[in-house]
């Protein structure tokens, strides 16, 4: 029987769809002032984001990660939310020799439990959440030397500069990731996600 799948003369490898649960372990905003987020209980979000904070808009300023732009051209806002998982925050806590690094100390608006490999969702994934929000994940959220010098303040590490250089290697691939709202709502702290994952293409060309 032809496996439709399998790739064929060389054509990329094809991995098939699928769909994984998770839950809301926390939620956060941050003010409209700085990045460094705040525990709250729900978030409300329109199609330009999660009302009041620092990151909402449907649109950005391009920076260091598109330097296809000049820096500060207005465009699309993909960075809307994001998000991070407990497992993978405390790996890189370790890596750190921290005993924890908290969500809010890094931006995170969404702490998501239960979804193995967070960090690897590929762009295109839609997290389904029970209340009948809907978020598009963009990318990987690359770690950066900012959110490492707020761990070392934080965390009161002795080398702050050093602290800060650390984060981006010891939290590479496990930064999480930013998303965008398709269908705007309300996210409940413990709510259900569904997240559904799209297939993936290997291109190797």
């Amino acid at each position: 029987m032809l496996d439709l799948l399998a790739p064929l003369n060389g054509e990329p490898q094809i991995l098939p769809a699928r769909k994984l649960a998770g839950r809301v372990a926390g939620l956060y905003v941050a003010p409209a002032d700085h990045f460094e987020t705040v525990t709250t209980e729900m978030l409300r979000l329109g199609f330009e984001g999660i009302e009041g904070d620092i990151h909402a808009g449907y649109t950005r300023r391009s920076g260091g990660r598109e330097p296809w732009y000049p820096r500060g051209t207005e465009m699309r806002n993909e960075r809307q939310l994001s998000i991070v998982a407990p497992d993978e925050l405390d790996i890189v806590a370790a890596r750190m020799g921290l005993a924890e690094i908290r969500p809010e100390w890094i931006g995170a608006n969404l702490l998501l439990a239960g979804v193995p490999h967070l960090s690897m969702l590929p762009s295109g994934t839609m997290l389904f959440f029970k209340g009948g929000v809907t978020l598009k994940v963009d990318a990987q959220n690359g770690p950066c030397r900012i959110a490492g010098r707020q761990i070392a303040e934080r965390a009161e590490m002795p080398d702050i500069e050093a602290g800060s250089l650390l984060f981006p290697k010891a939290a590479k691939r496990l930064r999480g990731l930013v998303a965008w709202v398709e269908k705007p709502g309300t996210i409940a702290s413990g709510e259900e996600v569904s997240a559904r994952v799209p297939e993936q293409w290997i291109y190797g060309a």
